[in-house]
């Protein structure tokens, strides 16, 4: 067995490892870091077949933003971890079901076998520069406008998190600006000694 085999068969056992303890972890938080654990073990394994830019953006997009968003929300939020496995028996038939369907189906594809294909000629250019090259000339269109969707959409999260609403406190720049003191202190005239008020006699002291 090479190197590359054992490589192969180290993330292969690590990554299924993770995603077990992904969904029988009892802490939330536990079962992110191990998620972002199979994502890195995952990208190993595009990095072994030669499919670096799959596995720099697996990395990037999934370990750096989106677990990253997952984990904030997790830990600022107060989640009550009774009531997450209260319903765990009812939707376990489901969830076994629908686990066995895809355990069947990874097993026709493995019992099917894989074509292995010719291998690339050594002069060709890396799959990431081939990616790049295939986007902007016979692709570019398609990437133009979904650039523009994501601009669009952007600008519209922008928009709708900035509008005015009774239970947000919103403050305008215009009004801020021509902010005059005489309009926020005002000052009030107050004696300096204001003469102690008279006790008052308790009911003991009463005849």
């Amino acid at each position: 067995m090479d190197i590359q085999s054992a490589f192969f068969y180290v993330f292969s056992a690590v990554l299924l490892f993770a995603a077990f303890r992904v969904i029988t972890a009892r802490n939330p938080v536990h079962a992110a870091l191990y998620l972002v654990l199979a994502f890195f073990q995952a990208s190993g394994v595009w990095m072994l077949l030669k499919a670096e830019f799959l596995s720099i953006t697996l990395v990037l997009v999934y370990v750096g933003a989106v677990m990253v968003l997952f984990l904030f929300v997790v830990m600022m939020l107060d989640i009550n971890l009774d009531t997450l496995r209260q319903g765990f028996w009812r939707h376990f038939p489901l969830a076994a079901t629908l686990g066995a369907v895809v355990a069947l189906e990874l097993a026709a594809v493995l019992m099917g076998g894989f074509r292995v294909s010719e291998a690339p000629p050594s002069g060709s250019l890396p799959n990431t520069q081939e990616l790049g090259q295939l986007l902007y000339t016979e692709y570019l269109y398609p990437v133009e406008v979904a650039a523009v969707i994501l601009l669009v959409a952007m600008i519209a999260a922008i928009a709708l998190t900035l509008r005015e609403r009774k239970d947000s406190k919103y403050q305008d720049p215009s009004q801020q600006v021509r902010v005059r003191a005489r309009d926020r202190v005002e000052l009030v005239k107050m004696d300096p000694v204001r003469p102690a008020a008279p006790a008052q006699p308790s009911q003991g002291d009463q005849p």
